[in-house]
């Protein structure tokens, strides 16, 4: 029986359904054997570059079909991807690259300056390989990426083993970006759910044969997946959610490779790949999208989803007026997953007439929340404490043992992961997301979450987007600042949003000031940029104080 490793079951899955589409980007589609087959020209060319299985191979990409292939081509030869988040400069990549021990780099031409300027201080890089856009210049000795395809003889298929490393960095909250480490059959297993939460199976199947069967009667009926991952696939939530998650069901992948969010785009690309399944990154997603859909139906020209069956979130706040008001546009479920590179912690799922509370999630199989003496939080107490999450738990982080133990350790020979989510559980045994305890704000003694205080500022109508830090006191050590922008069209007084925002919160949450800003800045994933908001409520206070004087 074939091992479970993501390269041997999209083997079996091209072999099953040869001519289903397997990644779409603008006019080009590749159907999985034309997928396979590429994939397997990236792979003997890196063997033919010296590259040996555990090799790490950076993609310093946008989205695009390209990166999907040369991926699948890494896993083939059972090399290590390694994701490169296109926002970081040369320091960082260059720490990004020689923390990761990458041997070679597949980048997006626009970055080619970029990349010249730091090689030399990257010696362990023997092979770089370029993806033409149509700009840029060609460093020395590079290799064209579609030249390297046609010029190569497909690698032949080899066995390989479900030890195989999968890893993907993470930036964390805070400190220097991290490789989160997995088996590739711990993964390959774990991202099956698919089967369960959009092909309507109890049970995924178990073998790559069996889910080459499975994708192929998918596609036969005339149901197989179309995912668009609105979001990075640099990011856990693009490339788990968007890509891998459909891809095990024998699903196509949409991308868009135009940076930053494009909600007209996405719907056209909807509408025009007949998508099913789209992945964004909750309210900064979700909000402008949103807006796209209530604009074109009042223009008399609404956009067409009616193929979609389904969205899912991942990482960031998605609230439930937002949630009902996607409902009101298309029958279909929404599925927000609570979680991070480090671990899936829980879901809510909502449908027409089912949306649950905002932060609300069912938790997962093996998720506990743990007191600080590692005792488990009784539900309905109001207690709070650390989110744990046991079994598909991270091999740990590569190379930092002492963070490893910290954050992957075991309790009464359990091993959980603790990524640094604070929650509260329910009478009911549902949790209540609080947030990351890396962004908790002291104030006289008590702890407020930012993401607790930004969803009660967002519940106003004016506002469309909060984030919330916090700001030294001499009086209370911390306190509650907000940043926040307004809807268009829209105003509000301070003092009247800080009134509003009690009705959901303890007076010790509030805000103690609120200063608004033309738009608050997010990372390309949709994930809060706390540094930005910091600088900036600083900013904002010095001059504010400046003008009492």
């Amino acid at each position: 029986m074939a091992e479970m490793h993501f390269a041997t079951i999209w083997e079996q899955i091209a072999d099953q359904q040869p001519d289903a589409p397997a990644v779409i980007c603008k006019d080009v589609t590749r159907t999985w054997k034309e997928y396979e087959n590429r994939a397997a020209c990236v792979a003997a060319f890196l063997h033919s570059q010296g590259l040996k299985p555990d090799a790490k191979i950076g993609l310093y990409l946008h989205n695009g079909n390209e990166y999907l292939e040369a991926q699948f081509g890494i896993m083939k030869m059972r090399g290590v991807t390694i994701n490169v988040n296109y926002r970081y400069h040369e320091e960082e990549l260059v720490y990004l690259l020689e923390n990761a021990d990458c041997e070679a780099l597949v980048y997006q031409a626009c970055y080619a300056d970029r990349v010249a300027a730091i090689r030399d201080r990257l010696p362990a890089i023997k092979t770089f390989i370029r993806i033409e856009d149509g700009t840029g210049e060609s460093g020395q000795g590079d290799f064209e990426y579609e030249r390297v395809i046609a010029d190569t003889v497909p690698m032949p298929r080899i066995e390989r083993s479900e030890d195989d490393l999968y890893m993907l960095y993470t930036g964390g909250t805070t400190g220097m970006p991290k490789g989160v480490m997995y088996s590739a059959g711990q993964m390959s297993v774990g991202l099956t759910m698919g089967w369960v939460l959009l092909g309507g199976l109890e049970e995924p199947p178990a073998t790559p044969e069996a889910l080459g069967s499975a994708s192929a009667a998918l596609y036969e009926s005339g149901n197989q997946v179309i995912s668009l991952a609105g979001c990075p696939l640099m990011h856990g939530t693009g490339m788990w959610i968007g890509s891998l998650i459909p891809h095990m069901m024998g699903g196509a992948v949409v991308t868009i490779p135009e940076l930053g969010l494009n909600p007209e785009l996405i719907w056209k690309e909807v509408t025009r790949n007949k998508v099913s399944f789209l992945v964004i990154v909750g309210d900064a997603f979700a909000k402008p999208l949103l807006a796209e859909l209530d604009k074109a139906k009042s223009e008399g020209s609404p956009h067409d989803i009616s193929r979609l069956k389904a969205m899912m979130s991942s990482g960031v706040m998605w609230s439930s007026e937002v949630k009902e008001g996607l409902l009101d546009h298309q029958d279909m479920i929404l599925i927000d997953a609570m979680g991070s590179t480090e671990g899936s912690m829980g879901t809510s799922v909502a449908a027409r007439g089912a949306v649950s509370e905002t932060a609300k999630f069912e938790t997962g199989e093996g998720v506990k929340v743990f007191n600080e003496d590692d005792k488990e939080v009784t539900p309905g107490s109001g207690e709070m404490g650390m989110i744990g999450t046991a079994g598909n738990v991270p091999l740990g982080y590569y190379k930092d043992a002492e963070k490893s133990a910290a954050t992957f350790r075991e309790i009464d020979g359990v091993r959980y992961s603790f990524p640094g989510d604070y929650a509260t559980v329910e009478a009911d045994g549902s949790i209540t997301l609080l947030g990351r305890g890396s962004n908790c704000i002291n104030t006289a003694g008590e702890k407020v979450f930012p993401e607790e205080v930004e969803e009660a500022v967002k519940r106003h109508p004016a506002i469309f987007d909060c984030l919330v830090v916090g700001l030294p006191d001499e009086r209370f050590g911390q306190k509650v600042v907000a940043v926040a922008s307004t809807r268009e069209g829209h105003d509000v007084e301070e003092a009247a949003l800080i009134e509003t925002t009690r009705q959901h919160l303890a007076g010790f949450k509030l805000p103690k000031k609120v200063f608004f800003v033309a738009h608050v800045e997010r990372a390309p994933n949709g994930k809060a940029d706390y540094a930005w908001a910091q600088q900036m409520a600083e900013q904002l206070s010095a001059s504010w104080e400046a003008d009492l004087v």
